[in-house]
């Protein structure tokens, strides 16, 4: 019932392939810090090739007769990414080597810079809903409404930050450095920041849709899981692999997460904290080989998962059945859904980037 769309290459260990918000774009990383943009709408959507046999019914998906739209290169002077973010509509923030925050517009044009710096840019994020663009080099953390100039947050205490992620609601600013996760108000209250100290470097940061959770995944030893509201937290163990990617399923109302050797899933209504596994969510298949990304479907019970043989599935969240979207393959390293949920976007350690169409008929 997949249907799959080779739209280019990609080729960090770790990229990142989000959507814009209107999910009209997607944003692929090379290598060398070079940006290309894939455009997500099917030139020959699966249910155009949908046949249905006579004799017995059966549904099938012709070959593609026409190569993908090609690819949009950027324009104008080369910039060395280190990190992006999607910002408004199909639009995407450029963090870059050269320290500079630049904004790409859908076209592929460098439309104008946000925030300019000394230091490479680590890691930027953009709230919505606020227009707040928060980023950091591995010691600064600097903040840019729209129509502002850009500000230094404050100096941080814990120097070598790797992540920064705002919540949906733009109230709260997370930064994971590396050694410890710090969460505060944007009003830049001292009595509103907690420091939780983490026992390996983070590698992922992801709020819940309501901003009351925050998952921070870590290169070894599991994840930190923060109760925002109560003010607790607690390090779910015994990962035998990075958690990369950590994510929140709104109609499970449940966390999932990389780094196991299935899909690791928890219902929120017993989160994992102090050891509580009451909420544990089999997801999937079990087997040998570890499951290196993970992306929540953003309408339905259903997850994608990335593997690194290669491999990937959608499973409902809470159940063994999965479609097998690819057999095998060089090792998973980004998965992200389309905001209409779609289409799945793919990233892999050779180099290759796709997009991954499914029919309708398979949500129903």
């Amino acid at each position: 019932m997949d249907d799959c769309r080779t739209v280019g290459l990609l080729s960090l260990p770790n990229p990142t392939v989000p959507a814009t918000l209107d999910g009209t774009i997607l944003a692929i990383i090379c290598l060398e810090g070079a940006i290309a943009l894939a455009r997500i709408a099917d030139n020959e959507p699966p249910e155009s090739r949908l046949r249905v046999s006579i004799d017995v019914g059966q549904a099938t998906i012709h070959p593609r007769r026409d190569k993908p739209a090609p690819l949009i290169t950027t324009a104008g002077a080369p910039h060395r990414a280190a990190a992006f973010a999607s910002y408004m509509e199909s639009n995407f923030l450029l963090g870059t080597e050269e320290g500079d925050v630049i904004r790409l517009t859908h076209d592929g044009a460098i439309a104008e810079t946000l925030v300019k710096t000394t230091n490479p840019i680590v890691s930027v994020d953009h709230c919505m809903r606020t227009g707040m663009t928060a980023a950091v080099d591995s010691d600064h953390v600097y903040l840019k409404r729209i129509g502002a100039d850009a500000l230094k947050h404050r100096d941080v205490e814990n120097s070598h930050l790797e992540i920064v992620s705002l919540s949906k609601d733009g109230d709260w600013i997370a930064l994971a450095a590396a050694d410890r996760l710090s969460i505060s108000r944007l009003d830049d209250s001292v009595t509103s920041r907690r420091e939780i100290f983490l026992p390996s470097v983070p590698v992922s940061v992801q709020w819940s849709d309501d901003d009351r959770w925050l998952a921070c995944g870590l290169q070894s030893g599991g994840f930190c899981l923060v109760d925002v509201a109560e003010d607790r937290s607690s390090i779910v163990t015994d990962f035998p692999g990075p958690v990369s990617t950590v994510a929140w399923s709104m109609s499970a109302n449940a966390l999932v997460a990389s780094g196991a050797f299935r899909i690791a899933a928890w219902s929120m209504e017993s989160p994992p904290l102090d050891g509580d596994t009451a909420g544990a969510l089999a997801t999937g298949r079990a087997g040998f080989v570890a499951v290196e990304a993970v992306a929540a479907h953003p309408t339905n019970n259903l997850v994608a998962a990335g593997y690194a043989n290669g491999q990937i599935v959608v499973s409902r969240i809470g159940a063994p059945d999965q479609l097998l979207v690819r057999p095998s393959g060089a090792s998973v390293t980004a998965l992200t859904w389309s905001a209409d949920g779609k289409h799945l976007a793919v990233g892999d350690a050779d180099g290759n980037a796709a997009i991954v169409t499914f029919p309708a008929q398979l949500f129903k």
